[in-house]
């Protein structure tokens, strides 16, 4: 199929006729010679199953699978019951995309529905969209949705995920606007910077909930200061961490977004992985992507329909605020059914147990003569440390199959959810303890 070309020489002539041209190589004229291959690819033989099933199980046995992960920064090894595995692997759900035939994909549309509800239910907002690529996509188009002529700039705290901040200065690169970040304080926000940076041309202030260092921030005061300059206030929240925290809607957003890896999808090199988008009934309008709305049909059943959509993400997309077309059907099936499973009473579990864990180890290790909290305050199920000779702790817990916490400049990020155990745990510290004691 690399060699079919579906029109014949005599339409091909035409076009580059038309465009000028005298051969298709014309067309790249401006690629450097040296970029162009001249011979074709160099390709090796093509295998028989039995032999790509031999080097696909050769380069897999490369990776490394830790017994223990003790890291999270914004990809996170909780449970999967099983049936969220299994259903969502069914041929009929294989889809990343919002279906366009309403009366063809009932079943498809349904679970975007659900998946919509139970984002609703989880952050108190008033409306979902049917989720975008992922939680850094979702953050930054939050930004866009909170523009206009008067209110440009965006503000952006220092203690949310890098990634998170860097793809937000992507985007208001592209567009043209002005991101600018707020200061961190003992691992906060600096609610006092914050309130100097709020002038008149701040468009909104995202928060992460809790941030980066796992801390939890104050957030119903970031949003009064953030109310009180007239701008809109976007939170960020871990969906685990929302099964006992307050929802955004109590802390006075505006809009809620975030990574939903932790519901379902599991650990992956890169992902794929989900952003959610909630928001209060007066920015419906403005929300990304697709919403899916119930109705019923002409005899009187219930049914589902894509309700909105921007027309100009299709057909004006100059004026487009946003240009995703699409969402992560997939990933959304599976965060709605474990939801589903789970339930409000096993979701606080999760998130209890999470918690109580991490809480557990950060006591353990702090028992170890060099180790203390880099930061004080109630935290969630990450929290830094400072530690001495922290890369050879990192390498010994390596090779007895625990993944450590995460190296960073204020020390190491550790994280605890409910996967491990005690005994887990307690192994985990006792190498940290001899590692340190030599």
């Amino acid at each position: 199929m690399g060699s079919y070309v579906p029109s014949a020489p005599g339409e091909r002539k035409q076009m580059l006729d038309a465009i000028g041209l005298k051969s298709f190589r014309d067309l790249y004229k401006d690629v450097p010679k040296e970029m162009i291959l001249k011979d074709g690819l160099n390709l090796p033989d093509g295998m028989s199953e039995v032999e790509a099933r031999r080097a696909m199980t050769g380069m897999a046995d490369q990776n490394t699978v830790f017994s223990t992960i003790l890291r999270g920064a914004g990809a996170y090894d909780h449970v999967i019951p099983s049936i969220v595995s299994y259903s969502p692997a069914k041929e009929e759900f294989l889809t990343a995309y919002t279906p366009y035939q309403a009366e063809m994909s009932q079943g498809i549309l349904q679970s975007i529905f659900e998946f919509q509800t139970e984002m609703c239910e989880l952050t108190g907002m008033d409306v979902s969209n049917a989720s975008v690529y992922d939680g850094a996509t979702a953050a930054a188009e939050s930004a866009a949705m909170c523009r206009d002529r008067k209110r440009t700039v965006t503000l952006i705290s220092g203690c949310a995920h890098p990634d998170v901040i860097q793809t937000v200065r992507t985007y208001c690169y592209g567009t043209g606007h002005e991101l600018r970040v707020v200061p961190c304080k003992d691992g906060r926000t600096d609610l006092a910077a914050l309130k100097e940076m709020l002038t008149e041309d701040v468009a909104s202030f995202y928060v992460q909930q809790p941030n980066f260092f796992g801390l939890f921030e104050d957030a119903e005061a970031l949003g009064e200061a953030v109310h009180a300059a007239g701008a809109l206030y976007v939170m960020g929240c871990n969906p685990i961490a929302l099964g006992i925290m307050k929802t955004p809607r109590d802390c006075g957003a505006d809009i809620a977004v975030g990574e939903a890896q932790p519901l379902g999808p599991p650990l992956g090199y890169g992902g794929p992985y989900l952003g959610y988008m909630t928001a209060t009934a007066k920015l419906m309008r403005k929300l990304p992507g697709r919403i899916v709305g119930q109705t019923v049909d002409a005899k009187g059943d219930r049914a589902f329909v894509l309700a909105l959509q921007a027309r100009e993400q299709h057909i004006r997309r100059e004026k487009a605020s946003s240009n995703i077309c699409s969402n992560e059907a997939l990933c959304a099936f599976t965060a709605g059914l474990y939801l589903a499973v789970m339930g409000a009473k096993g979701l606080a579990e999760a998130a209890t147990q999470s918690m109580s864990k991490a809480h557990y180890l950060a006591e353990e290790l702090c028992k170890i003569p060099g180790v203390s909290m880099r930061f004080e305050g109630e935290f969630f199920h990450e929290f830094v440390t400072v530690m001495p000779r922290a890369d050879e702790v990192l390498a010994a817990l390596e090779a007895n199959g625990i993944l450590g916490g995460l190296p960073i400049e204020e020390g190491v990020l550790w994280c605890a959810t409910e996967k491990v155990s005690k005994a887990q745990l307690d192994k985990a510290v006792s190498l940290v303890k001899e590692v340190l004691a030599k």
